[in-house]
């Protein structure tokens, strides 16, 4: 805790001052373009891998960078999804997964979670993230961690899809979702390629974008 009070402190002497008129902006509404799903592990900061400042990016996070289809019945991640593409007209969702995810370690062997219910009974929102690799592959074990967390970020943008909120952007191109999975030991990131329906490295996912950006630069 004294790390985490004396960082603020520092915060308020130095980063503030640097970046107050961008503070001064943000401090009279956000227009966040992308809104940002991820998990709630310590290891991963959204700002840090994306180098993205204050107010650019929309976050929900929790544990197995879930997201519950919809049913109609209120809860904070519902909430979360509705009020950016609703009220703060995000244009793009990024579901990102990562390396050595303990939610779907956990998946993989509920039981370990027997006397944690609230997340024992959470994780059943990637079940069939596990089943799907297990039928192709014949086992979900630890060896195929990484091809559950794959599969686990394209269920949860299978459960966006069920969002009222998320029909008409979809359905007119105004709103794109994103698949990504964050290497914390290599920082690496590979996004989701629906043409060839697998995960790829983000440049080359994106090269489109990045050769724009060279041109600019």
């Amino acid at each position: 805790m004294k790390k985490v009070i004396s960082g603020t402190l520092k915060f308020r002497s130095a980063p503030f001052q640097e970046r107050k008129k961008l503070f001064d902006e943000l401090a009279n509404g956000q227009s966040p373009e992308v809104m940002f799903v991820t998990s709630a592990d310590s290891r991963i900061d959204p700002n840090l891998v994306t180098q993205s400042e204050p107010g650019d990016l929309f976050i929900v996070r929790n544990a197995g960078n879930i997201v519950p289809a919809h049913t109609g019945v209120p809860d904070g991640i519902a909430a979360s999804i509705e009020f950016g593409v609703a009220a703060l007209g995000v244009k793009h969702i990024v579901v990102c997964g990562h390396t050595d995810c303990g939610a779907m370690k956990g998946a993989i062997n509920p039981g370990v979670f027997r006397d944690m219910p609230h997340t024992q009974d959470w994780l059943e929102n990637s079940r069939a993230a596990i089943e799907t690799v297990r039928a192709k592959y014949g086992k979900a074990t630890m060896q195929e961690l990484d091809k559950i967390i794959e599969e686990n970020v394209l269920l949860q943008l299978q459960h966006l899809k069920s969002y009222p909120a998320l029909a008409a952007g979809l359905a007119t191109g105004s709103l794109d979702l994103h698949g990504w999975v964050y290497d914390i030991e290599h920082g690496t990131v590979r996004a989701f390629d629906e043409a060839t329906g697998e995960f790829v490295d983000i440049a080359e996912r994106y090269a489109d974008i990045v050769a724009g950006s060279s041109e600019a630069a």
